[in-house]
Order: structure tokens, then sequence, then C-alpha cells
């Protein structure tokens, strides 16, 4: 463990350590400037050289071990929720052949995450972390279980459904901005967009293995046995969590009000120009540029004559967008680690405009394939692009209030854009609302200079901290 991820520092060069001979000492200067103390003790601590990645990328973050861990087991996690996630619509369906019931469940999954993404994040800058973390996935693995149970009755309880669902949509609405908020501890101010970069590929990896597993399974044991099988992932974060150690949270020296508190990241957002534009730009991109995502079922009907019921093309559709997206959201950490993350979010969204404007036009399953794949990318790429700028100017008092309202934006809001886009789809088409989505995403390109102004980095959350 390293000393960013909470292990007091002493000084010195630790006994373990050999010193390089002269002439490789010199040549490694020359080529990558002096090691320094800290970076020697760091690799002997953790058994990886300083020297085998490049700071800020996925491979020098993976090189800290409390964020290998804690990485895997949030993993492990994701999956098991794509798991239920798609089970769950399915067996929503089955039980009542009702497509309001469906949208009723969908809400109960997301709609905790307009809210209460608020408190956690207050809450994760106020209480211990880990505590707080593991809290959560207990609460998550509890109701969990209590959909299996639902599902294994002889008369399942519509109501009792949504209730449980609800409670473990309530728990992972707190836990995200709680996650988020750990990982510049986890690994440094340094590396932390090799992090955000790998945290949005598991994401997306989860997306893609998920629901295969859980497609798989509810047809072999029923969703009753997915859905168990999801509460048993949450132990995988657990069991991360409790063997690792986790920076402490600064606190203010004098308590700011309650509301004040509770609404800081909103004036972070207000006072810092970086972070309000890029808190803006998540929230109208997702309201009004992703319509694809929960319209894909439309699209593939009305614009490449899928039968969904029949045909394995629109399958191979979503995973062929899930594999784009985890594909964009690792070059950020690996190809692009070096490259500006602000002029990386406009070159995005200029390519995402135009990628999906090709998505649009098309009217064949196979080029849509690759376009879809293509326009996958460019929204990761963008998304974690504009978290890593975020985070880079958030200091730790606020970190986790500011990244509520990006989780606020990034989720909640998503939901919303496809509730209102229905009826306009059937009044002016499918395509229609992609092309007006592409032309939103290029007017954002033009709004989101995200640059930082270095004289001004971390002074507001500083000031609150105080």
């Amino acid at each position: 463990m390293s000393r960013s991820e909470g292990l007091p520092y002493h000084g010195g060069v630790p006994p373990e350590a050999e010193p390089l001979p002269q002439r490789e000492r010199g040549e490694v200067e020359a080529a990558q400037g002096p090691i320094s103390i800290e970076e020697i003790e760091d690799a002997v601590v953790d058994g990886d050289s300083p020297l085998g990645a490049r700071r800020g990328t996925a491979k020098a973050a993976l090189s800290h071990r409390t964020f290998r861990i804690v990485f895997f087991g949030a993993f492990a996690s994701n999956i098991g929720t794509w798991m239920q996630n798609v089970v769950l619509g399915a067996y929503a369906y089955d039980l009542t052949h009702s497509s309001a019931f469906v949208g009723l469940i969908i809400f109960a999954q997301l709609g905790p995450t307009l809210v209460l993404p608020m408190i956690g994040g207050l809450l994760a800058d106020k209480v211990d972390r880990k505590r707080f973390l593991i809290l959560l996935s207990i609460e998550q693995l509890v109701f969990s279980l209590g959909v299996a149970l639902v599902a294994l009755s002889a008369h399942p309880s519509h109501v009792l459904l949504v209730v449980m669902v609800l409670f473990v949509g309530a728990g992972s609405a707190m836990f995200g901005p709680a996650y988020s908020a750990i990982l510049p501890g986890l690994v440094g101010r340094e590396d932390l967009p090799g992090a955000i970069s790998l945290n949005s590929a598991q994401m997306n990896a989860s997306r893609v293995i998920g629901p295969v597993i859980g497609g798989v399974l509810y047809s072999l044991i029923g969703p009753a046995w997915v859905f168990a099988g999801n509460a048993a992932t949450y132990l995988f974060v657990v069991a991360a969590l409790l063997v690792v150690t986790l920076p402490v949270v600064p606190q203010p020296a004098t308590p700011a009000s309650r509301w004040r508190q509770l609404t800081a990241g909103i004036t972070v957002a207000r006072q810092d120009r970086v972070v309000g534009r890029s808190l803006v730009t998540v929230f109208v991109f997702s309201l009004l540029a992703l319509a694809f995502i929960g319209q894909m079922p439309v699209v593939a009907a009305h614009n490449l004559g899928i039968d969904l019921s029949k045909s394995a093309d629109y399958g191979i559709l979503y995973a062929c967008f899930g594999a784009g997206a985890l594909a964009g959201a690792i070059s950020i950490g690996t190809v692009f680690a070096r490259t500006s993350k602000p002029l990386l979010v406009r070159v995005c969204l200029v390519g995402y405009s135009v990628a999906l404007c090709a998505f649009a036009l098309q009217r064949a399953p196979v080029p849509a394939d690759i376009v879809v794949a293509v326009t996958g990318a460019f929204y990761f790429a963008f998304i974690t692009a504009l978290n890593t700028t975020l985070q880079e100017r958030l200091h730790e008092s606020v970190r986790g209030r500011v990244l509520a309202l990006w989780m606020m934006g990034f989720g909640g809001t998503v939901g919303i854009g496809n509730l209102l886009v229905g009826p306009v789809v059937a009044a002016v088409g499918i395509t229609n609302v992609l092309l007006f989505g592409a032309v939103v995403a290029l007017v954002l390109a033009w709004y989101a200079d995200v640059r930082s102004p270095p004289d001004l980095q971390l002074v507001l959350g500083a000031e609150l901290a105080q």
C-alpha cells in the first residue's frame, strides 16, 4: 500500500530498497527525470516499479494495491447488478405483461438517483467513507435478497417487488458518489485519470458481461436465483473494503450550517467555472443527446427492420454499443493518457455528433453495428475525459457532494430524458430525435470549454474546508 493509500511516511529510503547502479540510475533519470524517494517507497511497498508505467495511465493506477483490490471488488459487484437489471425488466413483463409496470420498475431503479446522491455525497464527506460504503453494500445485498424472495413466492406481490427494487435503487444512488469520491485517495492526483478511465471501463464491461450471464441464467434457473446471485456479488465489494485502508476525509475546523453543508456542491459549481460547465454539460447532454440509448428498440425496429422477438440482431446491436463504450472509456487512461482532457472533451463531442448523425441515417443492421460502436466510443471517451477534468478541480472536503451532482446528471437525467422523448418520437420519428441530439452535442462542444485556470486550482474547495 502506497503513501497515497493512507500509510504514514517516515522519510528516507526503506532498507529493502537496493539503490540502482550509477550507470542505470543515470540512464533512467535522463529518460524520465529523477526518481523521488516517495516513488521508490511506493514501489517497495506495493511490489511495483514506478518505472514500469507512466503517471496518469491505467497501468499506473493498477500499480496501487488498494485501488486494485477495490476496483476488482466493484467490478464483480457491478456484473451482478447488470445481471439483475436485465432480468428484472424481463421478469416484470412476464409477471404482468404490462409495459407500464416495467416502466414503474425501471423508475424504482433509477428514480432515487434524482434526489439521494446529494445526501450520499454529503455523508461521504462527513463520515468514514469505508464504513459508509460497506453499509450501503450490505443494504443493497439485503434488499436484493428481498427481490429474490418475492420472485420465489407462488403469487408475487407487485407492490412488494417495487418497494424492494426502490430500496436497492436508493442504496445504489448513495453508493455512487461515495465510491467516486474515494478514487483520488486510492491512487493520488497524478494517477487519477487512469483510475477514472478504468472505473468507466469496468462499468461498461459489466454492462456487457452481466446481461449475457443474466440472460442465460434466467432461462436455466429462473429469476429468483439470478437476483440471489446479484445479492451474493455485493460480498466482493464488502470483502475488498474490509481489507484496505482508506484515507481520512479532512473536516473543516468550524462546521458550516447544515444547509450550507448540503449545498456545498452547488456552491462550488456556481463559483468554479470549470466545475459549473462540466456539470451543465453532463446534465444537458444526458437530457437531450442520449435518447438513442432508451429508444434503441425503436431504432432497431423502425430504422433497421429488426424483429426484436425473433432476431439476435438487436442483442448484437446493443453489444456493439457496449463494446465501443468500453473501448472509449479505457482509451482515456491508455492511448490518450497524456492528451489534454479538456481538449478531448470537445473533440469527442464533435465526434459523437457526427457518429450519431450517421447512426440515425442507417437502415441496415450490419453497418449500424459498426456506427453504434463508434458512437459508444466517443460517448464514453467524452464522459471519462469530462469526469477526469471535474475531479482534478475538487478539494477532498467537497468531492462527494460535487460528485453527487454529477451522478444526478449522468444517471437520473437520462431517465427523465427518455420519459419526455417518448411522445416526441411518436410525433416526429426517431430519426429526427437522434439528429436533434447530434445538434445538441455539437452546441455543447462549443460550450464545454473546461480548461482549468491554474491559479484558481482548488481555491474554493480549500475555503469551504476551513
